[in-house]
């Protein structure tokens, strides 16, 4: 990949991961550029939960070098706080919300705006929401910052999820199965959301099983088996069929 490390959103050299004599990663290289969709694909138990854990700051790796925006962080003083910090932000399938609270509040979620008082100014927080549901263009029951969140649709609430990280201006967004269980429409909005993120520069990390998804969205496609990547292909040099058959390939071949 062209460019400097300081280009980088992502860069990971040599990261390796053990939980006690079992190698959860191995010699892990992987570099993301702003504005950049990669596809994070394998069968289960190839290490891609391990991996965004790492990145996401939940796990600590055990040796390589982790940069993000050129910056190399420190194996130890790695978290999750410190990820955000950075500009990390990771949607679970779940897409971590407050049911009950409103489409604005979960925004703000443990990251409110305060006044010049010092106060939660929920003015502004409901100002920002409605901007930002108006350039994710949400319509329905999800346009209004008011709904509960127990009331939008599974595509909805990835959007919220991934609005919320946008909102923070995430660097890299890593998404772990966006669409698992979702309508078609559904799916087709939260694509949308992907190609939000990608046109305001922000770079994304997309774990999922369906080719189809990953195919439409992402720049390149990093396959991993059994904590490793072993292939990596971009979308301009291989066809739709040809990543199906490859990964197959790949992941056949090491049985």
């Amino acid at each position: 990949m062209a460019g400097s490390a300081l280009e980088m959103v992502l860069e990971l050299k040599g990261l390796n991961k053990q939980y006690g004599p079992v190698d959860a990663l191995k010699n892990i290289s992987l570099a993301i550029q702003p504005g950049e969709v990669v596809a994070l694909l394998g069968d289960n138990g190839a290490g891609k939960s391990t991996l965004i854990k790492v990145i996401s700051g939940a796990e600590a790796f055990c040796s390589g070098s982790l940069s993000i925006m050129g910056k190399t962080v420190s194996a130890k003083g790695y978290c999750v706080q410190k990820a955000r910090q950075l500009g990390i932000e990771t949607v679970y399938q779940s897409g971590s919300l407050g049911e009950q609270q409103s489409v604005w509040r979960n925004l703000f979620l443990g990251r409110h705006l305060h006044n010049r008082f010092g106060f939660i100014d929920h003015k502004e927080e409901r100002k920002q929401a409605k901007a930002l549901l108006e350039r994710l263009e949400f319509n329905g029951i999800g346009a209004n910052v008011d709904t509960p969140a127990q009331l939008l649709s599974g595509g909805e609430r990835q959007g919220l999820a991934i609005g919320r990280a946008m909102l923070f201006g995430a660097k890299l967004v890593i998404l772990d199965e966006p669409t698992t269980a979702l309508s078609l429409g559904e799916v087709d909005k939260v694509l949308k959301f992907i190609e939000k993120l990608k046109s305001q520069d922000s770079a994304c990390l997309l774990i999922t099983h369906n080719m189809n998804d990953a195919y439409r969205v992402a720049d390149r496609f990093v396959v991993m088996d059994r904590g490793s990547i072993i292939a990596q292909y971009h979308k301009s040099d291989i066809s739709q069929a040809g990543l199906q058959q490859a990964l197959l390939d790949a992941v056949g071949g090491g049985q």
